[in-house]
């Protein structure tokens, strides 16, 4: 089964997903949330695996995880079914702006998406990797403006994004009354510039933090801070 990524609590089956279990997916599942959130929303799951690795983070919480894709949603109600988790995750087969729709009264304590990268980009020839990976024009203004409606007062919502992207969504934050708390910058090396950003929205305002992040001590060698990151997850470490 080569489709299949071992955890340490939970395996993933990759099977009928455009994206497969990658960094940014592990770091977001490995960082996101602080305190003890109750309730969380997963925006395109894919494989369920951020939702997967938060439910073992977080033991109280109910997750609910959304995925567009219909082989996805399949793939990852599968996953959260053999999990040692499954009562308290649901997939739901809709786009985040139904699921809003549809659930105007949930709030959630945290929520989480690593979403499509690239905005106006030339598109995949390949549909469902297109969906996961390009964002149309209204794609990020539509996702802040249901954060914005669907957070608790005190909740947050964790976005893992290229740099530039990343840029753009923060300019988009004060129009929904959104506002930036913390940044992580994420790097290959330490002497290398940041290709990823962690950033953290919530309805409270403060003086946003920021931090480094870097996956790899030397070529091939992972540094400290990941392993400490990812250790109760990966089979590697």
């Amino acid at each position: 089964m080569s489709g299949v990524f071992r955890f340490k609590q939970f395996e993933v089956d990759q099977t009928g997903c455009a994206m497969k279990i990658n960094t940014d997916g592990a770091l977001l599942g490995a960082i996101a949330g602080e305190g003890s959130p109750q309730n969380i929303l997963d925006i395109g799951t894919g494989t369920g695996v951020i939702a997967l690795m938060l439910a073992q983070r977080f033991a109280e919480a109910k997750i609910d995880a959304v995925e567009i894709d219909n082989s996805a949603v399949l793939t990852a109600g599968k996953n959260f079914k053999n999990s040692p988790f499954d009562e308290r995750l649901t997939v739901y087969d809709t786009s985040f702006t139904s699921f809003f729709e549809q659930h105007s009264d949930k709030k959630y304590s945290l929520i989480v998406s690593n979403p499509p990268f690239y905005i106006n980009s030339l598109a995949s020839p390949q549909k469902e990797r297109n969906t996961a990976k390009h964002a149309g024009k209204y794609f990020f203004k539509e996702l802040m403006q249901g954060l914005a409606q669907h957070l608790t007062p005190d909740g947050q919502c964790w976005l893992v994004l290229p740099v530039d992207t990343a840029a753009l969504v923060k300019d988009k934050t004060a129009d929904v009354g959104l506002h930036l708390q913390k940044i992580i910058e994420v790097k290959s090396f330490e002497n290398f510039e940041p290709h990823r950003e962690i950033v953290v929205f919530g309805l409270m305002h403060n003086i946003p933090s920021k931090f480094s992040f870097v996956i790899y001590s030397d070529i091939s060698v992972y540094s400290d801070q990941y392993i400490h990151t990812l250790k109760d997850f990966f089979t590697i470490f």
